[in-house]
């Protein structure tokens, strides 16, 4: 039990240590990504800055429309300057409110991914294998309080691993295909045991509970996750 405490409460930190370091990441990227366009963008007073050289560089021009053609340009100088200003404090608060999305959604999906792996966690502990009986009659099977009805070929099937697994025993696909069929082993095949498997596989239907009851122990064979205590056949 302190083992399970303990690695619920590193889960937590790990956690936490994510939540942190995926806001710190989303925070850095959206600091360079407004450095690099604040930077792109051009100087408020680069238009100002123009028309002022014109004037300069044209003090010899006279006329009337030649000076208000200038004036014209400065005021417009001064507009875009101010239009200017207003974007940067528009794209400054939309970097704001896509940051604030950001972390937002983050958070929301660690927390998603959290409450799903609990999910998962409370359905495996609530259909834990407590008592399995096999009703060869009435070729049905009770996993603590639910009924299955299976064919025959799978109550066979499950009733083989049973007992075995009521004597400790791991079998593999020939064994079972060679009890079954009351066969030779060296004339059976593991395929055929691997079918009938798979067959009570999909006779129980539910994945979780498959998951459950039928192990698949790799190089050995197959066996039951049920304490020997637990199981009756009749």
């Amino acid at each position: 039990m302190p083992d399970h405490f303990s690695s619920v409460t590193d889960s937590l930190r790990l956690g936490s240590r994510a939540v942190i370091g995926g806001i710190a990441a989303v925070v850095a990227i959206l600091a360079v990504a407004a450095g690099l366009l604040f930077a792109a963008l051009p100087d408020a007073n680069a238009f100002n800055a123009r028309v002022e050289q014109i004037f300069v560089q044209n003090n010899n021009l006279t006329s009337q429309a030649e000076i208000k053609l200038l004036e014209v340009l400065a005021q417009s100088g001064t507009a875009f300057s101010d239009v200017l200003s207003s974007y940067r404090v528009i794209i400054f608060i939309l970097l704001i409110f896509a940051a604030a999305l950001l972390i937002v959604t983050l958070i929301f999906l660690l927390l998603l991914i959290g409450l799903n792996r609990r999910m998962i966690e409370i359905r495996r502990a609530g259909i834990e294998v407590q008592s399995l009986r096999i009703l060869r009659s009435e070729n049905a099977v009770m996993l603590n309080d639910m009924a299955f009805s299976l064919t025959p070929a799978a109550i066979e099937t499950l009733s083989v691993l049973a007992e075995a697994r009521m004597d400790d025993d791991i079998l593999t696909g020939v064994q079972i295909e060679a009890m079954i069929s009351g066969r030779d082993a060296a004339d059976c095949e593991e395929a055929a045991g691997a079918t009938r498997i798979k067959r009570l596989r999909d006779a129980l239907g539910n994945q979780l509970v498959t998951e459950l009851l039928v192990r698949n122990i790799a190089r050995k064979g197959y066996a039951l996750s049920v304490a020997k205590e637990a199981i009756r056949v009749d």
